[in-house]
């Protein structure tokens, strides 16, 4: 669970940081600051840079998230098959 955790979190900061750097740009060019459009800008931005920026951390989460499936699987598979002896 620690690497999804981590990998979101991460999400999270790069958006909020990126939101905090598009609303202080913004407000240097103009008066009033519209936080949609900020937000959408925000959002673009950190999609864009988290494809490079979190590539490690996003690696180690679909890995374990992978290994969880596979244990699923396994697990699901072994209770099948205990039906079936049954």
């Amino acid at each position: 669970m620690k690497p999804f955790l981590v990998y979101n979190a991460l999400r999270l900061v790069l958006l909020l940081a990126s939101l905090a750097l598009v609303v202080g740009v913004w407000s240097l060019f103009s008066d009033e600051v519209p936080l949609l459009w900020a937000a959408v800008v925000a959002l673009v931005i950190s999609g864009i840079s988290s494809w490079y920026v979190l590539a490690r951390p996003r690696e180690q989460a679909a890995l374990w998230i992978e290994q969880r499936a596979e244990r699923a699987n396994a697990a699901f598979e072994a209770r099948r098959s205990r039906g079936d002896e049954d």
